[in-house]
């Protein structure tokens, strides 16, 4: 995994999960009260609001992207840019100051005049961008979106089997979402976001769900990981809970992307979001990390055959081997003599292993060895058990 330096602020599974506060100079912003229009209360409220409580990373935005609002042209964020450089002068707080922009030529503009970082809403949909980041030699987080500067993250709106060249029945709007992140590459400081929310009228919520389940699998893309996920939509269905009432979910569902992989969370709700993602980082898993020499071992964090495929392709391997790369555990009960003697004898020859117990007996191995196992030449209840195992285990 690659770790982005930030201005001097570390990113990625060597330092502490960074959370980002939103100021916004856009009127038209839902949040009121993150919006503002004169730098001096600006200021004051990124010092006392977002860097007091624990923000690293304060993310600038010119313009509402909220599908429901018309898109602002390059001209016109420019002519909001003095109100963001004014306030990020008058900061006396240490912290990031990232630009919320979809045209390089406000990035650019941006970057030169103080701005650190780039928080790309339309992922490289200005072609120009990547150029612009690197030349400055800026991270960028790139958010999943379709090729159209009017259509930040609405991946739902594009036909990505066709563009991926993969089949229809095999994608799901996670995939979309890969391919997505993909498209026009990444800078050498590109931190990828997964653009949770309500951002095409064809996105479910449970598309955003399924894509916070199968997190990890961005972690293939070998980039530092951003998620904002604050009181969206997904999350307050969950628990029934308005936006003023969803903070409780928010905390929980960044605690649990914290474990799973993330390395920057976006928020309104600072220093409550801190506490949140430093429980996630506490009681996410140790990963072996070590070199010797020339030699480098990282452990990947990998608990379904998906996320295996992911790194798979990463290293220009087969992705069709996942499954063999994660263990699926099985507690059985009931079995008769004659059914663990033939288990046994089934796993003899397999990667899969059947150790009996006293009080219950244990199957484990790879989704791939236990599904071979479900295709043995004989006609049983047994069968009919590693068939019932088989049929439970989902690629994703």
């Amino acid at each position: 995994m690659r770790n982005v330096d930030a201005a001097g602020l570390g990113i990625g599974d060597d330092y502490p999960p960074r959370v980002m506060g939103v100021l916004n100079v856009s009127e038209e912003s839902p949040y009121e009260p993150s919006v503002f229009d004169d730098p001096g209360e600006a200021a004051a409220y990124v010092d006392e609001r977002l860097v007091e409580q624990g923000a690293d990373i304060v993310d600038v935005g010119l313009e509402s992207a909220n599908k429901r609002f018309e898109v602002l042209p390059a001209e016109e964020e420019l002519a909001r840019l003095d109100t963001a450089v004014e306030t990020i002068e008058s900061v006396s707080g240490d912290v990031v100051f990232s630009i919320e922009t979809r045209y390089h030529e406000v990035a650019e503009a941006a970057l030169s005049r103080g701005f650190d970082m780039v928080n790309d809403v339309c992922g490289f949909a200005d072609p120009e961008m990547p150029r612009v980041c690197a030349e400055f030699d800026a991270a960028v987080a790139k958010m999943a979106s379709p090729p159209d500067l009017e259509r930040p993250g609405a991946v739902s709106d594009v036909d990505w089997t066709a563009r991926s060249g993969g089949e229809a029945r095999d994608r799901s709007y996670t995939d979309d979402v890969y391919e997505a992140l993909k498209r026009n590459g990444f800078t050498d400081k590109t931190i990828v976001d997964p653009a949770f929310g309500g951002w095409s009228e064809a996105k479910t919520l449970a598309d955003d769900r399924e894509t916070f389940r199968r997190l990890r699998e961005f972690r293939g893309l070998g980039r530092p990981l951003l998620v904002s996920i604050n009181r969206k939509n997904f999350l307050r269905e969950i628990a029934g809970r308005s936006t003023e009432e969803a903070l409780p979910v928010s905390l929980a569902a960044t605690a649990m992307a914290v474990e799973r992989g993330a390395h920057v969370i976006r928020t309104h709700d600072v220093a409550a979001t801190r506490d949140a993602a430093l429980v996630g980082r506490t009681f996410a898993r140790e990963r072996v990390r070590v070199r010797d020499g020339a030699v480098g071992v990282e452990e990947l964090d990998v608990t379904t055959p998906g996320e295996a495929a992911r790194h798979l392709d990463r290293v220009g391997a087969d992705p069709d081997r996942g499954g063999d790369a994660v263990t699926r555990v099985f507690e059985l009960t009931g079995l008769a003599a004659a059914e663990r003697e033939r288990l046994g004898t089934l796993t003899a020859d397999s990667t899969a292993r059947f150790v009996a117990g006293t009080d219950g007996d244990l199957l484990f191995g790879s989704p791939a060895a236990l599904r071979r196992l479900a295709e043995a030449d004989f006609d049983d209840d047994l069968l009919d058990v590693l068939r019932e195992i088989s049929e439970t285990l989902t690629y994703k």
